[in-house]
């Protein structure tokens, strides 16, 4: 019973969570100050966050995904395709 209550816990917190490369994660980098950042976060909002709609989720990003060949797609563009564009 402990682990069914601590693996839905783990879920609910991940479902919590903001997807970096998001329209909300970029906002939120922006406010954070840039010492706190890591490499990672640096590279994904430059990825992300500079163009105007280059934001995971965003109208351009889904248009600009749906165009590109699915074998090029990673795994990680697939989900926030569905999460995102899908719905």
């Amino acid at each position: 019973m402990r682990h069914i209550l601590l693996i839905g816990g783990i879920l609910l917190l991940a479902a919590c969570s903001v997807e970096p490369g998001s329209e909300k994660w970029c906002d939120m980098k922006k406010d954070q100050p840039k010492a706190e950042w890591t490499g990672s976060d640096a590279i994904t909002f430059a990825r992300n966050c500079l163009l105007e709609g280059s934001a995971v989720g965003s109208a351009d990003w889904c248009k600009g995904l749906s165009e590109k060949p699915k074998g090029e797609w990673s795994a990680d563009d697939a989900a926030s395709y569905a999460k995102h564009c899908v719905i």
